[in-house]
């Protein structure tokens, strides 16, 4: 009986520990095929995006997967598609970006920035209209921290006078 007890304690102890999760997520790693493409990275919020622009039909890929699937709200396909629909060139480019990091507006807005550097790199000319419609400017805001003493980043707690 005591044997039994024995072995089940040892099983229990060769029982090997669940590897630690790493705390950051690791960037993709490209898989496509990108010789001569052009590179740019784009920013918003949280979000980081490198952008790899390549001459081809207009498809779209978000991290390896087709824009309209990672992308499902209308809005968000409408965003990344500004960039295309001021310079006329919708059909022009491939575009595969690898994004990081926030919520899905905020990689929306950083696949626009980056694909507006990439066409800024690719045809120097089309800097204006982008400009203009600014989609070359880093759109700095983010998030503000939780203040000391304060419910969230502005809510204080309501006011008793008695």
């Amino acid at each position: 009986m005591t044997e039994t007890k024995k072995t089940a304690s040892a099983a229990k102890t060769t029982k090997k520990a669940a590897p630690a999760k790493s705390a950051a997520k690791k960037a993709p790693k490209v898989s496509v095929k990108l010789n001569g493409a052009t590179y740019a990275t784009g920013k918003r919020k949280d979000s980081v995006a490198r952008v790899y622009m390549v001459p081809g039909k207009g498809n779209i890929f978000v991290n390896e997967t087709p824009m309209g699937e990672y992308f499902r709200r209308p809005v968000l396909q409408m965003i990344i598609a500004q960039p295309f629909a001021v310079t006329k060139r919708e059909t022009a480019y491939d575009i595969h970006a690898f994004v990081l990091g926030g919520g899905l507006s905020g990689q929306a807005g950083a696949v626009k920035h980056g694909i507006s550097k990439a066409l800024e790199k690719a045809e120097p000319e089309l800097r204006a209209a982008l400009k203009a419609a600014g989609f070359l400017t880093r759109d700095s805001r983010v998030v503000e921290r939780k203040h000391y003493g304060v419910r969230k980043a502005r809510r204080s707690t309501q006011f008793s006078k008695r």
